[in-house]
């Protein structure tokens, strides 16, 4: 009997609980029910909020515990964590001093997984480098299982991978923190503050990041950003081979930016292999986003399949997304942009001339004052909204480089608000994007919805 039979001949008549009945639960409430597990899904939603996402997991076998109290008391063997239950909620520790064994999807994949891993975290450029390293793969021939905090759960199809597959898995903090099993190739972005409204302080976040190399053995492969002092602090942990990239400084080992000609350096043997100008993606971060993939697939894909995927790739949706022309004014859909470093590396490094901005949202209570004076340098009018529109009106104002109405600021009340106001303030040639540099909660179930219904309204535009 192999690993992953033997796991699942273990789970048979198990008490088997899922917190949260999300979309990405689903196929694993279904998955443990066929299986023979005695499965529970609990969630802070009633029945009725839930909608298809209840029904579905009650006709899959499912018993459901709902409401304010569904983490008191669970009566279960083993507990299935989502990434956006802290790892240290009391009613978890509780559970684990009881002897429930508390996991997530991501660990058991892990332990099971019979393919190599590839695996990228950071702050920003997770989505778009994990993507791009799959289209890479994928070029080449390979067939890859591309999920994690990128949206699809991997253990679902776990007895249809094979040894000569490719995982390629994105990896947030949450999912992180409770890891102690890396992949066979890490790739870390960058990193900066976030999350702090969860985790209970930095040290907290970047010690739950680590965790993506410091269970690496030696015949593993780590790819650390030299240009982020966090990121290329993580050097000392790694075990293995270690590649770094850069946009400033040649590197010993990976791939690097030298005017704007991306290079290889293999151990002192260079391989020239693209203009910047071949990426078809705009912005400096998405050319450090390929210097990062390139130096996770080295020695798997070719030069020639790496500029093939550059020259074609058109990006992922709500990543500066073009999302329609009107009037002579652009439009850009960039709702990933949570953070203030991601709005200033991501749809502020775009353009050459100022631009229009609908930003702000739910406070994670990261500092704005970086994003301030960017803001001066690089927004004609700044449109805001939600909880973060203070903070970052302050930023800007107390900016050094700030001069009355440069930036002209609106604050707004919702998004048909803040388009309309943004349409009448833009002239022929303009762009405008949606640029948040705030998360999505309070107005918005994640980023997706933002950016969906952003799109809807712009659209829908006569």
């Amino acid at each position: 009997m192999n690993k992953i039979d033997s796991f699942f001949e273990g789970v048979k008549g198990k008490k088997v609980c899922f917190v949260g009945i999300g979309t990405s639960n689903l196929p694993l409430i279904e998955l443990f029910s066929k299986k023979g597990a005695l499965v529970s899904a609990c969630d802070k939603q009633s029945f009725e909020s839930l909608g298809d996402n209840a029904v579905r997991a009650e006709k899959a076998g499912a018993r459901l515990i709902l409401g304010d109290d569904y983490l008191k008391n669970i009566d279960t063997d083993i507990l299935f964590r989502s990434p956006g239950t802290p790892f240290y909620r009391p009613e978890l520790e509780d559970a684990r001093k009881k002897g429930v064994v508390v996991t997530s999807e991501i660990e058991v994949f892990f332990d099971l997984c019979p393919c190599k891993i590839i695996a990228v975290t950071g702050s920003d450029g997770k989505t778009t480098t994990t993507t791009i390293i799959s289209e890479l793969l994928k070029a080449e021939g390979k067939t890859v299982h591309l999920g994690g905090n990128i949206g699809t759960p991997l253990l679902p199809i776990i007895e249809d991978i094979k040894e000569e597959d490719y995982a390629v898995v994105e990896l947030s903090s949450f999912q992180l923190i409770s890891m102690r099993k890396s992949p066979d190739i890490a790739v870390v972005t960058n990193l900066a503050p976030n999350h702090l409204d969860i985790h209970k302080d930095m040290d907290e976040y970047v010690d739950s990041k680590r965790n993506i190399v410091l269970h690496q053995n030696a015949f593993s492969k780590a790819v650390l950003n030299l240009d982020n002092k966090i990121s290329d602090n993580f050097s000392s942990d790694v075990r293995g081979k270690l590649a770094k990239f850069s946009r400033k400084n040649p590197v010993e080992n990976g791939a690097y930016l030298d005017n704007d000609t991306i290079f290889y350096n293999d151990y002192g043997k260079i391989t020239e292999i693209m203009n910047i100008k071949d990426i078809k993606i705009p912005g400096m971060h998405n050319v450090e986003n390929y210097l990062a993939a390139i130096s996770a697939v080295w020695g798997i894909v070719s030069v020639e399949n790496i500029v093939k995927v550059a020259e074609s790739f058109n990006g992922v949706e709500h990543r500066a997304e073009f999302v329609r022309k009107l009037d002579g004014v652009e439009y850009y859909n960039d709702s990933i942009a949570s953070s203030p470093t991601r709005t200033a590396m991501g749809t502020l490094s775009l353009y050459e001339k100022k631009i229009i901005i609908i930003a702000g949202g739910y406070d994670k209570h990261i500092p704005y004052e970086p994003l301030g004076p960017v803001i001066c340098d690089k927004v004609k009018v700044l449109v805001l909204l939600g909880d973060t529109a203070p903070k970052i009106e302050k930023a800007v104002k107390n900016s050094a480089n700030y001069r009355e109405n440069n930036p002209i600021i609106i604050r707004v009340n919702n998004m048909e608000e803040a388009v309309n106001t943004a349409r009448k303030n833009a002239v022929e040639g303009d762009i405008i994007s949606l640029s948040p540099a705030s998360a999505s909660f309070g107005l918005y179930k994640n980023f997706a919805q933002r950016g969906n219904h952003f799109k809807e309204i712009v659209n829908n535009l006569k």
